[in-house]
């Protein structure tokens, strides 16, 4: 059962042995834009952030390889269709393993118009946002470190994707949208672009 104390959002401990093998992930994995209306899990959104951004290691490294070890993607999840939470917007904090709320609300509607009027994206139980702060790289690498940025926001979604293969999900990466427009969805900091639109939901 998820935990709130303090405004805080605990999430189940995540998985990390035994699944699928990952030849058989990488098999199947595919782009999906049709989700049956079924709640997304908690422990299932949990499973995926970790995939994402977890934490592996008690120096802080993370699931995705970052240029430094310097981290500068910061996770959203919009909660519309799932088990637990509330219809929202949630931040993650990888330290923790938990959620804290960002916003109060249905943005389901908003954030599909914000991506071209893609109104599929709806249907989805969560839409998980890569986002970044570029200033946590760049300060080190200069203007390379926007690619570096990218790279990372990569590899973070690829191991979303097969942990979504892996829990019987269905996701895709969409690119496709007006960054001011989620950025004004998400309420997101001034020093905060959005990358990456991740819809899941049971295909």
């Amino acid at each position: 059962m998820t935990q709130v104390a303090n405004n805080i959002i605990a999430l189940p401990a995540p998985q990390t042995s035994g699944g699928k093998p990952l030849q058989q992930l990488l098999q199947h994995r595919r782009s999906v834009r049709e989700f049956q209306q079924a709640k997304l899990p908690i422990k299932q959104i949990a499973q995926l952030l970790w995939a994402a951004q977890g934490i592996t290691h008690p120096q802080g490294l993370r699931t995705a390889p970052s240029a430094g070890a310097l981290y500068p993607l910061e996770l959203y999840v919009v909660a519309i269709n799932t088990e637990s939470l509330d219809p929202g917007i949630y931040h993650y904090q990888p330290r923790q393993h938990q959620l804290t709320p960002h916003r109060e609300g249905e943005y389901g509607k908003a954030l599909a118009r914000a991506a071209y009027g893609q109104t599929w994206l709806q249907q989805a139980g969560a839409v998980f946002v890569i986002a970044a702060r570029y200033e946590k790289t760049t300060v080190k690498y200069g203007k390379r470190g926007e690619r570096y940025v990218h790279i990372e926001a990569g590899h973070a979604a690829e191991n979303l994707f097969l942990q979504a293969e892996a829990l019987n999900l269905g996701t895709v990466v969409v690119g496709a949208f007006y960054d001011d427009e989620v950025t004004n969805v998400l309420q997101l900091p001034a020093d905060v672009s959005p990358l990456l639109l991740m819809p899941v939901g049971f295909k």
